[in-house]
């Protein structure tokens, strides 16, 4: 494998071939030409789907798989951490060459509590710290709302909980937030900048950030109050026309929305047609304009580093890092200093793992440690107990152990009539953040459960509700899980104990439920009687695809569903009889699961 310089050497040998076409015994003229498209050297290092994980993320959801070298198996590499990201950062910049740090969003949101508790601030300094220049929005920086998005940019004490410390303002971010795509319904106008213009060696590269066009179907109504979201190509494509008619020729296209490679593995090839590659991501690359020379993207949570041919038919890098800050991508390329475009053939993008190995950065084990301290009478508090790991976002099972016990504490805490009376309790498996982790994270102990770590499972604290439903409805709700919306990337929700199914995933649609499977603590569901139903707000208002929740009556507002989670561990653990991982036998899979968040 070619060295980070070496492989830039080699980068100039390729793009004069392309441009003169031989590097060995030009002729005069070639030579001359040559001489005409003087070259500059360019490196992207780019991140995505960060989500405020300033610590190293815990359990299986810290680890990357990659292939031992030496025996050819796949093997779970612990990575992440912010005082390793930046030092990988930092390592991976070639001081003689210009260097540009890009994010794909999600950069905060659902994030510990570490920086959750602060509202974000904390990540955004790190950020800053490390050198990030420019990101595009992601759905979660909606999840508190447009406004505290232009906090975060701009500055300013929370209007709530105000400054968190006396004589200290939170001053915003130095990086660019790009938000081409979403839009004031009023005004019509980009509530942030849609894109961000630099220069690199006298060429001028401009960036152009969007975030999913669905991104109301997976953030709160309230998130997104106001506002509208374009359609993905469309809008970078306007931009890029803009950019271009500007004198702006190398154009990169941050875009957070993504693709399922066919491998777990961060540096699987996916081939040169990106035939190894699948999702939304496929079609957005294959229409956008060919003078977009990189696209960077992000929310699958998935690692690659691929190309996928442009509207002309030719290959396009495109790529994404994976989650939490376990991967950097580097992309280096070239630029042709005489036309001022991004020389495509020269493009060369490999991710990178930020391995716990590396030295910490000093800045970073320092803002990690004020506000740890800060957070840590909240943090600590111990809630219960736990007999081994109880895998959430780290399990790849459409059941998860802890979908399981999350369900089972939100029907135990609305089941009383005068908490609501329910009978069915369901969980979206996107709101689950994290594992449970029996090793001890600090000086709690191993097998103790404390709030913070509770938190950064359910970092969103949504009330729940619950509403009556038909049985008819309970078996769309059901149904929607790999129909509508959810179709070519299902949700199988995370049901209470009691309700269990069937899902055959060799069938298309709505047919993958199995109707006559679906029992209620063994009887089957009755389409024609009623049934009290809790979800978290989020889901309850139809979200993740799921409109036949929206559908529900006599709805009761409850607790959050943080506090619901912690009131179970505490009546349901201790130290002398910790809980223990479900049994997860609740759905039935027949065929190849999938899952996708």
């Amino acid at each position: 494998m070619l060295t980070v310089r070496s492989r830039r050497a080699a980068l100039v040998a390729v793009a004069v071939a392309g441009l003169i076409g031989s590097v060995a015994a030009p002729t005069a003229a070639q030579a001359a030409d040559a001489n005409r498209h003087k070259l500059a050297n360019l490196q992207l290092l780019a991140i995505n789907d960060f989500h405020g994980n300033l610590e190293p993320p815990a359990g299986s959801s810290g680890n990357v798989n990659e292939i031992d070298p030496a025996t050819g198996k796949v093997v779970a590499t612990p990575a992440g951490g912010v005082e390793y990201l930046a030092t990988a950062l930092r390592q991976a910049r070639i001081p003689a060459d210009d260097s540009i740090t890009v994010a794909a969003g999600d950069i905060v949101g659902a994030s510990p509590l570490t920086s959750a508790l602060f509202h974000d601030e904390p990540t955004i300094e790190a950020m800053d710290k490390l050198g990030l220049d420019v990101t595009a929005v992601g759905n979660h920086e909606f999840d508190e709302g447009a406004q505290e998005l232009l906090r975060l940019q701009d500055g300013g004490c929370h209007p709530v909980d105000g400054c968190y410390e006396q004589g200290r303002k939170f001053k915003g971010a130095n990086f660019n937030y790009l938000a081409a795509n979403v839009t004031d319904e009023k005004s019509g106008k980009p509530i942030l900048a849609p894109y961000w213009v630099t220069k690199s060696q006298g060429v001028k590269i401009g960036f152009i950030g969007v975030t999913l066009e669905g991104t109301p179907n997976i953030v709160t109504a309230e998130g997104v109050k106001g506002l509208k979201f374009g359609d993905e190509v469309e809008t970078v494509n306007k931009y890029a026309a803009e950019l271009k008619k500007q004198g702006v020729n190398s154009i990169v296209a941050l875009i957070h929305e993504g693709g399922y490679p066919a491998s777990t593995t961060y540096n699987y090839d996916c081939g040169a047609a990106g035939q190894g590659i699948s999702g939304p991501i496929v079609d957005i690359a294959k229409q956008l304009d060919p003078a977009i020379g990189a696209i960077v993207t992000g929310h699958t949570h998935n690692a690659y580093a691929c190309t996928i041919p442009d509207p002309q038919g030719v290959p396009r890098s495109v790529t994404s890092a994976a989650s939490f800050g376990r991967l950097y991508t580097e992309i280096d390329l070239q630029l042709d200093r005489t036309t001022g475009t991004i020389v495509r053939p020269s493009v060369k993008a490999e991710n990178h793992i930020v391995r716990r190995t590396l030295p910490k950065a000093a800045d970073m084990t320092a803002l990690i440690a004020h506000y740890s301290a800060l957070a840590a009478p909240i943090a600590n508090r111990a809630l219960g107990y736990i007999a081994s790991d109880v895998n959430g976002r780290g399990s790849s099972a459409l059941e998860k152990p802890l979908g399981d016990v999350i369900a089972d504490a939100q029907l135990a805490g609305l089941a009383p009539a005068d908490k609501g009376g329910a009978q069915i309790a369901f969980m979206n498996p996107g709101g689950i953040r994290s594992d449970l982790v029996y090793q001890a994270s600090g000086s709690e102990g191993d097998g103790v459960v404390t709030y913070g770590e509770a938190f950064t499972v359910q970092p969103f604290t949504n009330m729940m509700q619950v509403k009556t439903l038909t049985g008819a409805q309970v078996l769309q709700v059901l149904q929607q899980q790999v129909s509508g919306l959810n179709e070519v990337a299902p949700k199988v929700l995370q049901s209470s104990r009691g309700l269990t199914y069937t899902l055959d995933m060799r069938k298309a649609g709505a047919d993958r439920v199995l109707v006559d499977t679906v029992k209620l603590n063994g009887a089957p569901i009755d389409p024609a009687a009623s049934y009290r139903v809790a979800a978290n707000e989020f889901l309850a208002g139809g979200g993740d695809g799921f409109p036949a929740f929206a559908a529900g009556t006599d709805k009761l507002v409850g607790a959050s569903d943080l506090d619901l989670f912690a009131a179970y561990l505490g009546a349901n653990s201790s130290a002398a009889a910790p809980l223990a991982v479900p049994a997860q036998d609740r759905i039935t899979i027949i065929g190849p699961g999938t899952d996708i968040d």
